[in-house]
């Protein structure tokens, strides 16, 4: 069977892959699925580029938090370029979600933000979760958890969601380890599984909106609006000691707030 390679630009991750498996994860009951399947590599990464050259009207973007194969022989793969602000704003969603988490040293103070958009315009900045023994992995995963209970209230009310995080752990605990932790009792072989009282409720969570709701990876610190709010929102809450999410009041002057201090 000749080789094939899969563009998925709308999915619970985007990007191109080498095998139909692997393609399968991203689209099987994911609602508006978009994806392709193409002869060769180079066709593939021309069509993931593209504005709706291929007729599946696939998102404006050249990236993936997933990673596309280099040679059917070889089978190895290397990571896509990764997101950037324009790449972000093209993706036609009604809400994205920006999360982040701190921890001030590391383990130490940590807290989280988050960052909410509607229709690519800032509409709410949130920060809390502090944990005064906590490390920078539960901070992100908190992050995340918050996120996608936003996500799941914008959902209710009929809008598109994607959330957008920087941490690639808390991503993969999400849409890939714990499927397979959970299947053997949350358990894994060679040790504990760290965080796993945050991890379960999580998953509990994201299992009833992954079908709906993609997490993109992006780069921290960047120059990415969201996630540089998120981050900025989350030393907040370090520094407040909020332990609860609450909004932060004045949107008025943004400059001001990435003015604060970076995690």
């Amino acid at each position: 069977m000749a080789k094939k390679y899969y563009v998925v630009w709308k999915g619970r991750e985007t990007g191109i892959f080498s095998t139909w498996a692997d393609c399968k994860a991203q689209v099987d009951k994911f609602t508006g699925a978009k994806f392709k399947s193409f002869p060769t590599l180079a066709e593939a990464e021309q069509a993931f580029g593209s504005n709706g050259a291929t007729g599946n009207s696939p998102v404006k973007t050249r990236t993936s938090a997933m990673s596309l194969a280099t040679g059917a022989k070889k089978n190895t793969k290397a990571k896509a370029k990764p997101l950037s602000q324009q790449d972000i704003a093209a993706m036609p969603l009604d809400i994205k979600i920006f999360t982040d988490g701190a921890c001030d040293p590391n383990p130490g103070q940590a807290g989280t933000g988050l960052a909410v958009y509607q229709n690519n315009a800032l509409v709410e900045l949130w920060y809390g979760k502090y944990q005064a023994n906590g490390t920078n992995n539960t901070a992100e995963l908190n992050g995340l958890h918050q996120s996608m209970h936003l996500a799941k209230t914008h959902l209710l009310a009929g809008r598109s969601v994607a959330i957008y995080c920087d941490s690639m752990y808390s991503i993969q605990c999400m849409t890939t380890w714990a499927k397979g932790w959970e299947a053997k009792g949350w358990k894994k072989s060679g040790g504990e599984i760290k965080n796993l009282d945050l991890i379960k409720p999580m998953f509990e969570l994201y299992q009833q909106i992954s079908n709906q709701v993609a997490i993109h990876h992006v780069n921290g610190h960047v120059g990415i609006e969201g996630n540089e709010l998120a981050d900025r929102m989350s030393i907040v809450a370090v520094d407040t000691k909020q332990e609860t999410m609450v909004q932060y009041s004045d949107l008025s002057d943004l400059t001001k707030i990435l003015a604060l201090r970076a995690g």
